[in-house]
């Protein structure tokens, strides 16, 4: 059986400060968090974005899912630090 592969929490939020890759194409990865109403999400594939609002102080963090072609195929939506469970398949902890 396969260890359980993390990552702490810090270092997620270090890589989703990463905008794009020394080639210049956006970064990409996938997340899996819990919404303020206890919904569990999963995006596969998708990109850091802006928030309409100060996100940092919130403690929140825009997330776009993208396409292969990294075309947008959703909104922006926001994501609590504290909500995230894994990130890039790997279990995320403090």
């Amino acid at each position: 059986m396969a260890e359980i592969q993390t990552i702490r929490r810090n270092l997620v939020l270090k890589q989703y400060e990463i905008k794009e890759t020394p080639e210049g194409k956006q970064f990409t990865f996938s997340i899996r968090f819990v919404m303020k109403n206890g919904e569990l999400v999963f995006i596969p594939r998708a990109v850091a974005a802006g928030l309409p609002f100060n996100g940092k102080d919130n403690r929140m963090r825009g997330v776009l899912p993208v396409d292969a072609q990294n075309e947008t195929t959703g909104h922006v939506t926001p994501v609590h630090i504290d909500g995230i469970i894994e990130w890039n398949n790997k279990k995320v902890r403090m």
